[in-house]
């Protein structure tokens, strides 16, 4: 499980914004995560209210997350698409000459704080 170790990076980096900015207190933080990042926001969550309460700093923190569909261009057409139904393949015109334009994302948006 590899959310554990996303919320041991996700923690460290709010206790260095925490105190840089003399923080006593992280009332809530949102993430964005994209559809395809290969985090499973059920366990994410899970893992976040283990870990919070071993932080004097966020042990009532809340996690708000926030997802990023998956979008696909197709450079064949030039069409976006939705990802999850279609994968590679563009519905479209069908090519595989397709990127992931969003949608594996793993960020930190907004950090609530007393």
């Amino acid at each position: 499980m590899h959310e554990l170790g996303v919320v041991f990076h996700v923690i460290e980096q709010l206790e260095e914004v925490a105190a840089e900015n003399d923080v006593k207190n992280i009332k809530s933080v949102t993430l964005k995560l994209g559809e395809v990042s290969a985090v499973v926001p059920a366990l994410l969550t899970d893992c976040w209210d283990w870990a919070k309460k071993k932080h004097d700093i966020m042990t009532e923190a809340e996690l708000i997350i926030e997802k990023i569909p998956a979008v696909t261009f197709c450079e064949d057409c030039k069409q976006e698409y939705d990802t999850i139904p279609n994968g590679k393949t563009c519905p479209h015109c069908g090519s595989g000459n397709t990127f992931l334009v969003q949608g594996n994302e793993f960020l930190i948006k907004e950090i609530e704080a007393e």
